[in-house]
C-alpha cells in the first residue's frame, strides 16, 4: 500500500465548476453576441483599463513594437519558433491522405482538410505567455490554416512587445491586444470589427476556460483545460535537488497548480520536501508557488515502480517527469497523461518554452481521453467515396435495400434498389413500367 507523506485532494473538472464563473461568461458572451464591437469595448475597458481606436496592431505599430526589443530576443524566439515548427511539421507529414479500392470500381478515400479560419489566444494575466504565440500559431499555420487571429491582453497597461513578435513571426494574419472572455468571444461569433473563426485554441485562466467550454459546438476548440499539473515518478536514484526544482516551476504557475511526487524511495521523498523547503522562501513568484504546494502538493511513498506507474496513470495529469534508471520504460508502463518527460536532463520547463512539442495540454484527468494541441486539432479528417464501376453498384445496391429495411428505413432502401433495378435488371414491386420508361429515357 502506498504511503502518503504529504496529502491533498486531487482537482477534478467537477472540483473547478464555478456557477459565478459560468453565468457571468455566458452574460458577457450573450452581450457581445448582441452588441459587437461596443460590448467588446466596454468589458475591455472594464477589466484591462484598456481602450484604443482598433484593437488591432497595424503592420507599422506591430514593426515599431518588434524594433524596442533586444536583439537577443528576437534571436531566442526564432530558435525555439524553429524547434515547434520542426516538430509540428514532422506531425503534419505524418498524416497522408489515402484512397483504396475496397471492390472492383469503388473508391473510398480520406483527406485532411485544415479549418479556414483559426483563433489564437495568448494569456497575459500573471505572466506574458509569449511560448503559447508559438503553440497555437506556428501549428495552425504548419497545418494549413489559412486565416489566424491571435489575440493577447495588455499587461499592466502597456502592450506586451516580446509576445506581439512572438506573434507576427509564428505567422499570425491579424493580431488583436484584446484578453479574456471579450477576445474569445469575439473570436467565435464575430463583431463588425473581427470576422468569426472556426476553432479556437490556446490556454487561459478559469473566465477563458468558461468561455471555450460555452462557446464549443458553435466554434471547435483545442481542449478543455483547468490549472497546470506536475507529477513526478521518481526512484531511489533520482536527484532530490532537481525533483524540487521541477515541481515548484510548475507550481509558480498559480496559487491552485497541484504538483506531484510518487516515488518508490522513502529517503528520497523526504529529502525532496526538505529542499522544497529550502528553495520556496528565496523564489520570487512564492505567492503562487507556496500556497500551490502548501494546499495542492502531494508526496507519495509506493511500494515498488509497477505501483508508483499505476498511481501516476490514476492522476492523469498533464505533465508528467520520469526520474528513474531506465526513464524510457514509462513509454509502454504509462497511458493516461498530457506528455512525458524522460530522465534528469529533461524537464517540463523545456517543453512549456523552448523544446518544440506542444504546450497546450489536457488538465483535471481530461488525458483520459484526449492528448494535447497538435497539427492534427486544426484537421478536419474527411472521406469521400466513387463508384465506377456498374456492377459494383448493383452489388451494394441489393445489400443497401436489405439491409435499410431491417432498419426501416424505406427510402434508403429505395435508393438501392433503384441502381440494382438499373445496373442488373433486379426488379422491385415499387418500380412499375413508367419508372422503367423513365430510365430508358435517361440512359
Amino acid at each position: 500500500m502506498p504511503l502518503h507523506l504529504k496529502t491533498a485532494p486531487t482537482k477534478t473538472f467537477a472540483d473547478t465548476a464555478q456557477q459565478d464563473v459560468a453565468e457571468r461568461v455566458r452574460g458577457i458572451i450573450g452581450d457581445i453576441r448582441e452588441n459587437g464591437d461596443t460590448a467588446v469595448r466596454r468589458y475591455a475597458e472594464q477589466f484591462d483599463n484598456w481602450s484604443r481606436d482598433s484593437y488591432r496592431l497595424s503592420d507599422d505599430e506591430i514593426t515599431e513594437i518588434i524594433a524596442t526589443l533586444d536583439p537577443q530576443v528576437i534571436t531566442d524566439i526564432e530558435f525555439v519558433q524553429s524547434q515547434v515548427r520542426r516538430f509540428a511539421q514532422a506531425q503534419r507529414d505524418s498524416l497522408v491522405d489515402i484512397e483504396v479500392e475496397t471492390l472492383p470500381g469503388v473508391f473510398l478515400g480520406q483527406k485532411h482538410v485544415p479549418v479556414q479560419a483559426a483563433g489564437a489566444y495568448i494569456p497575459g494575466g500573471k505572466y506574458p505567455l509569449t511560448a503559447s504565440a508559438h503553440m497555437t500559431i506556428i501549428t495552425a499555420k504548419v497545418a494549413g490554416v489559412p486565416r489566424v487571429v491571435a489575440c493577447t491582453p495588455p499587461i499592466r497597461g502597456e502592450i506586451p512587445a516580446a509576445t506581439v513578435a512572438a506573434m507576427k513571426m509564428a505567422g499570425a494574419d491579424e493580431i488583436y491586444i484584446l484578453g479574456g472572455v471579450q477576445a474569445v468571444a469575439a473570436m467565435a461569433v464575430g463583431t463588425d470589427s473581427i470576422d468569426p473563426v472556426n476553432m479556437i485554441a490556446g490556454p487561459g485562466n478559469a473566465y477563458v476556460a468558461e468561455a471555450k467550454r460555452q462557446l464549443f459546438g458553435e466554434v471547435g476548440i483545442d481542449l478543455f483545460a483547468g490549472p497546470t499539473e506536475i507529477l513526478i515518478v521518481a526512484d531511489e536514484h533520482a536527484d532530490p535537488f532537481f525533483t524540487a526544482v521541477d515541481l515548484l516551476s510548475q507550481a509558480e504557475h498559480g496559487p491552485d497548480s497541484p504538483a506531484v511526487l510518487v516515488t518508490t524511495s522513502q529517503a528520497l521523498a523526504e529529502e525532496v520536501m526538505d529542499w522544497i523547503e529550502k528553495i520556496l522562501p528565496g523564489m520570487p513568484t512564492r505567492d503562487y508557488a507556496g500556497p500551490a504546494w502548501r494546499d495542492w502538493g502531494q508526496v507519495i511513498v509506493a511500494d515498488d515502480l509497477d505501483e508508483a506507474y499505476r498511481i501516476a496513470d490514476d492522476f492523469a495529469f498533464e505533465h508528467v517527469q520520469i526520474f528513474t534508471q531506465n526513464p524510457r520504460e514509462a513509454l509502454t508502463r504509462m497511458h493516461d497523461y498530457g506528455a512525458l518527460f524522460l530522465g534528469e536532463n529533461t524537464c517540463v520547463s523545456y517543453g512549456d518554452k523552448v523544446i518544440g512539442t506542444n504546450h497546450v495540454l489536457p488538465t483535471l484527468g481530461a488525458a483520459r481521453y484526449t492528448g494535447g494541441l497538435w497539427v492534427g486539432k486544426y484537421l478536419r479528417t474527411v472521406t469521400y467515396q466513387e463508384v465506377q464501376n456498374t456492377q459494383s453498384s448493383a452489388e451494394l445496391g441489393a445489400v443497401c435495400g436489405r439491409a435499410a429495411r431491417v432498419e426501416l428505413f424505406e427510402g434508403h432502401a429505395r435508393s438501392g434498389d433503384a441502381r440494382a433495378w438499373r445496373h442488373a435488371g433486379t426488379e422491385f414491386a415499387w418500380i412499375d413500367e413508367s419508372h422503367a420508361a423513365v430510365g430508358a429515357d435517361a440512359r
